[in-house]
Order: C-alpha cells, then sequence, then structure tokens
C-alpha cells in the first residue's frame, strides 16, 4: 500500500540548494526525489546502527600466499553457517585474491564479523556495506486483467499468458 504524498517546506542555505540543484540536474530528477533518496538511505543508516537485521557486502581483497589465510577465511565463514548467503572469489593476480562475501543477520554482528575478518594477518584492504534488510510492504493484489495487461510483452521464448481466443473460421 503506498503511502499518501506530503509537502512541507525546507530551509537552507542558498550555495547549498545551489549544490543540490547541480546534482537534480546531473541526475535529471527533482528535488523531491533526491530528498526522498536522501532521507531513505539516512532512515536505513540509523536501523543498522541499533542492530537491526541486515544484509551486507564484505569486500577483501588479500595475498594468499599469507600462511594459511585462505584455511582462515573458509573456516570463518563456515562458522557463521547460514550467515553467509554467498561468495564470490576472484583471482586479481598470481598474488591477490578478492572476495566477496554476502552475509545477513544483525547489524551489529555483521560490523563485529567484518572487523574481525578485516583485520586478519594479509588482509591488505576491503570494507563492508550494510543495509537494513525492511520487509516488504504489503500491496494490495492488482486485479487479474490489470496483470495481465502488465505481462504483455515480447520474449525470446513463445509461451502463452492465457488462452488464445477462438478463431473465426473463414469459408
Amino acid at each position: 500500500m503506498k503511502s499518501e504524498l506530503v509537502r512541507f517546506g525546507v530551509a537552507m542555505e542558498e550555495d547549498l540548494l545551489a549544490a543540490l540543484d547541480g546534482i537534480v540536474q546531473d541526475r535529471g530528477v527533482t528535488r523531491s526525489e533526491i530528498l526522498r533518496d536522501l532521507v531513505r538511505a539516512e532512515v536505513v543508516r540509523a536501523r543498522v546502527g541499533k542492530g537491526a537485521p541486515a544484509v551486507a557486502t564484505l569486500t577483501l581483497v588479500y595475498d594468499h600466499h599469507v600462511r594459511e589465510l585462505t584455511e582462515k577465511l573458509t573456516e570463518f565463514q563456515h562458522r557463521l553457517g547460514d550467515g553467509v548467503r554467498s561468495t564470490l572469489h576472484i583471482h586479481l593476480d598470481e598474488n591477490r585474491c578478492l572476495e566477496v562475501i554476502v552475509l545477513h543477520g544483525r547489524s551489529d554482528e555483521l560490523k563485529r564479523v567484518a572487523d574481525r575478518l578485516l583485520a586478519t594477518r594479509g588482509v591488505t584492504h576491503g570494507g563492508i556495506e550494510i543495509i537494513a534488510d525492511e520487509p516488504p510492504q504489503k500491496r494490495a493484489p492488482a486485479p487479474a486483467r490489470a496483470r495481465a495487461r502488465a505481462h504483455r510483452h515480447e520474449h525470446a521464448q513463445e509461451h502463452e499468458h492465457a488462452p488464445a481466443p477462438a478463431r473465426a473460421r473463414r469459408r
């Protein structure tokens, strides 16, 4: 269900407004869209700071020649169990690997895990992006006809969306 829009006034310094308008022009959006995005980001950041349910990507660059580092990273991920949703491992060159670990859990716990892994000997760079895991907003179901109309589009492979209408026979 969509919330009703509310109009309100915002006061800010002229030079700050000019900078905002530059961003608005560059992105081809409105001031309202930019402000909504900023507020959403701040709301998520506030939830993350309070130990909210969250998802995160932890990125590590490390020297795989450091003794037992690969084993330590793997063992640590296994201990996290279902908290690790996916990993991506890339060989950057003959010495360095990049690993992206997708995590799920409480934001404070994800931060603690990240700090520990980033401090591991042999990890040279890295960072974590934590996003509060908000449950999807409930929407009223659309009428069947509206869903069928919305789904009409071209596909590489043919399939039917609804029974084809009967065709009149020509004589």
